[in-house]
């Protein structure tokens, strides 16, 4: 009996690398996730927009916190699993599961609707930031003075995977230019907040290191950022894991494990309050 293979077959292999990102990658933004909630106080009275949702941790861990969430992200893969996650199907003939709070999903900010969030995010440094045009709908459905949060990677000297993805680029090249790992200048998040409309009011850093049981997970998870996408895309997939495998063994610790210590950074940015009429 031959073994189901997830190789040959794009649309399988986009499938299982949503999968890795939900159950390998997802969890290394944790520390993320509840440094910017904390600072935002997220509770019962919060409702929220994660932009960039993707297998909809971050939606859960403010779900839990008592907020009212709804999560937009393009990756239709990404999207199932986080339905699965949050929106979990009756089994066994039973009761429809029912939350005290509403949890939506939607594949950009335009379907969202007109409700008025309180929080909107954007907390994938991993991947391609949300573009001012989503963040710019996404705010227009805030109320005013309310934050928006975008994360990115931190300085790339406290970064160490970002040696790693230095492979990404060099592999992508000549096809384009160095893949987008990320904003890590030290203006690009607040430099893309003005863009969409919206005023920069404070910043933080938090600690995220990578950790993967062995090198097997390490790969998985790195790939299923989207960062490898280009390099894979100007050569294969072969030559893209024997190269990331040759740079992991730096950060490959005697018990076999793999450590990679990373400092990611957030922008808190408010959307503009109407401007108030001056009396005659």
């Amino acid at each position: 009996m031959t073994s189901p293979t997830l190789a040959h077959a794009p649309l399988d292999r986009a499938r299982a690398r949503a999968r890795d990102w939900a159950e390998i990658q997802e969890r290394m933004l944790v520390p993320l996730y509840e440094a910017v909630y904390d600072r935002l106080e997220v509770g019962p009275a919060t409702r929220l927009l994660g932009l960039g949702c993707g297998c909809g941790l971050a939606l859960l861990m403010a779900a839990g916190r008592g907020a009212a969430v709804c999560g937009c992200d393009p990756d239709a893969h990404r999207l199932a699993l986080a339905r699965e996650r949050l929106l979990p199907e009756p089994r066994w003939g039973g009761p429809s599961h029912h939350r005290a709070r509403p949890l939506l999903l939607h594949a950009n900010p335009e379907d969202v609707g007109s409700a008025p969030f309180t929080v909107v995010t954007a907390l994938d440094p991993g991947g391609i930031p949300a573009p001012p045009a989503w963040l710019a709908t996404a705010a227009s459905l805030a109320e005013p003075g309310s934050p928006v949060v975008l994360a990115g990677w931190g300085p790339s000297e406290r970064c160490a995977t970002s040696r790693v993805l230095r492979i990404a680029a060099r592999l992508a090249e000549p096809r384009r230019p160095a893949p987008h790992a990320g904003l890590s200048r030290r203006d690009d998040l607040e430099e893309l907040a003005v863009a969409a409309g919206l005023r920069p009011d404070g910043s933080g850093r938090v600690a995220c290191p990578f950790g993967y049981p062995d090198m097997d997970s390490a790969l998985r998870g790195l790939l299923s950022t989207g960062l490898f996408d280009d390099a894979v895309d100007a050569t294969d997939q072969r030559q893209v894991e024997k190269e990331l495998t040759e740079a992991l063994h730096a950060y490959r610790r005697p018990d076999g494990t793999v450590r990679m210590e990373n400092v990611f950074r957030y922008v808190i940015a408010r959307v503009p309050r109407p401007a108030s009429n001056p009396r005659p």
